[in-house]
């Protein structure tokens, strides 16, 4: 089968988020002016740059031009510049679903699921204690993304990672071991994946595959 977007999809759910699939969730962490901790995951989230080192997440279907209740991350974004990316592990998997929900401005989705705030490093927003790594981030830049609808947008975010927390028990022999994290990812419909098992391969020529730089 095929189909062009402009026509609509002929099945019963849009598949495109089953396509593209697994998508890591980026457990976005902020605070607003008042200190005022939100807490929220995003599946359109992924690191685009190495050297500094670069992640991305972007808000989908946001208000124009007020503050929308759903969508504290970017409006706390845009007041201080700062995100934290905390990663969801298979044990938290619950706690990140519960912190999904809309809720009012000010409600602090941590306490809410039963996350432990720790301090950062270089931002005022805190971390989840639980989580096995977190990426403090710095705002770059934040780009605008076309909608269909005018009344709403579609912001992509880019951070510059500052600091990284990893839990020690999720490291084996100095490397971050996925499969005693078990992150979870988001795939299309009301579906999940998580990583258990990894295999390995060399590029052409020998070549490492660009994590293993010192």
């Amino acid at each position: 089968m095929h189909y062009r977007i402009q026509d609509g999809h002929p099945l019963p759910h849009n598949p495109f988020k089953a396509i593209v699939a697994p998508r890591p969730i980026g457990w976005i962490s902020t605070v607003d002016k008042a200190g005022r901790v939100n807490l929220a995951p995003y599946s359109f989230f992924n690191g685009v740059a190495d050297d500094p080192p670069m992640v991305m997440f972007s808000i989908n279907d946001r208000k124009v031009g007020r503050r929308d209740e759903t969508k504290d991350s970017l409006t706390n974004v845009r007041e201080t510049g700062e995100f934290a990316a905390n990663v969801v592990g298979w044990e938290l998997r619950d706690a990140m679903n519960l912190s999904s929900g809309a809720f009012a401005p000010g409600e602090d989705e941590m306490a809410m699921a039963g996350l432990t705030a720790a301090p950062c490093l270089e931002i005022a927003a805190p971390r989840i204690a639980e989580a096995p790594a977190t990426l403090e981030c710095r705002l770059v830049q934040e780009l605008a993304l076309p909608h269909g609808d005018r009344s709403m947008e579609n912001v992509m975010v880019i951070g510059q990672v500052v600091a990284v927390h990893i839990r020690d028990d999720v490291l084996t022999e100095g490397i971050f071991d996925l499969t005693k994290v078990q992150p979870v990812a988001r795939c299309g419909y009301k579906d999940y994946a998580v990583v258990r098992e990894l295999f390995a391969m060399t590029r052409p020529g020998g070549g490492d595959a660009g994590n293993l730089k010192p």
